[in-house]
């Protein structure tokens, strides 16, 4: 399955009760593919997987599926402790998600020949494509991603470290090991501000946060850079995203928690964030709102 474009991480969005919000979850998901998103990531990082239960993850999974009719990939977040991680994946199987988003095995570390176990382990559980996720407490070496991408349907790379000497070694590595079709993409958080240099590695696919609240910026940012427009890459680079990189960087969590700060603002009522994340300071919200202002008129929307 080519992914393609901009993917989108939705929001996972809670009603006044704490309880999750579907109908606002359906709206959140089709205004984004309505709005031009190349695939859907839903109940993952930016979707607060690790909040949710079972019946929660279920139901977001499902109303994600039937809010792109069938007119995008959907995939699904994974992960935690491998029967929770092969349950949560059974289910979005069953909610015929397209894919999982395989994230990491949280607060253990195991060695190389441990992730590997994991990833397998995963993947014989259920037949959907399944991407890892490198980052936190998955970190992959060069043999391991090649072993794992050796499995039929193990098929991406979501690089959320960084590391771009490990990246390169990485993607040279599963190159030479085998000819069939294997996605890398970028998956750091604000992923726009760090493509140029992803682009360097011939990784030119990355997830958009920012799709989630403003996909006018998001979607010129993509234009500028797949056109080759350096001057608005740049202005997009300089004028939104590295204040927005600022404002992220001051409080732990505010990668997820100004995105929900950021749909709010456009309009969606999706509630706040679950613990242990935390809501934006007001004055935090005013800021995020002059950057967005600013990123709007920079993107000429």
């Amino acid at each position: 399955m080519r992914l393609d474009g901009v993917l989108f991480f939705p929001v996972t969005p809670f009603g006044a009760d704490g309880e999750l919000a579907e109908q606002v979850l359906a709206r959140h998901v089709a205004d984004g593919v309505a709005a031009g998103a190349g695939g859907v990531f839903t109940a993952c990082g930016t979707g607060e997987f690790n909040a949710l239960d079972l019946d929660e993850y279920t139901r977001t999974v499902a109303t994600s599926v039937a809010a792109t009719q069938g007119r995008v990939p959907v995939f699904a977040g994974a992960g935690g402790a491998l029967p929770a991680a092969k349950a949560i994946a059974r289910a979005a199987a069953a909610q015929r998600a397209d894919g999982l988003l395989l994230m990491p095995p949280y607060l253990v570390t195991g060695p190389s020949s441990g992730l590997v176990r994991y990833v397998r382990e995963v993947a014989e559980a259920v037949a959907l494509p399944i991407i890892i996720y490198h980052r936190g407490t998955a970190r992959f070496t060069p043999a391991a991603v090649a072993e794992l991408a050796a499995l039929p349907n193990v098929v991406g790379f979501k690089d959320g470290l960084g590391d771009f000497d490990l990246l390169q070694r990485i993607i040279l590595t599963v190159r030479r090991s085998t000819d069939k079709e294997f996605t890398f993409f970028n998956g750091l958080p604000t992923a726009e501000f760090t493509v140029p240099a992803y682009r360097g590695l011939g990784v030119s696919l990355y997830s958009s946060a920012v799709f989630a609240f403003a996909p006018e910026i998001a979607l010129a940012f993509h234009k500028a850079v797949t056109g080759g427009d350096e001057v608005l890459v740049q202005r997009l680079l300089t004028g939104f995203y590295l204040p927005l990189v600022e404002l992220r960087d001051l409080v732990p969590g505010y990668a997820v928690s100004l995105v929900k700060a950021g749909v709010r603002l456009r309009g969606l009522d999706v509630g706040g964030v679950r613990a242990p994340l935390v809501d934006p300071a007001p004055e935090h919200v005013a800021e995020l709102e002059q950057i967005i202002a600013t990123g709007l008129e920079i993107a000429g929307a």
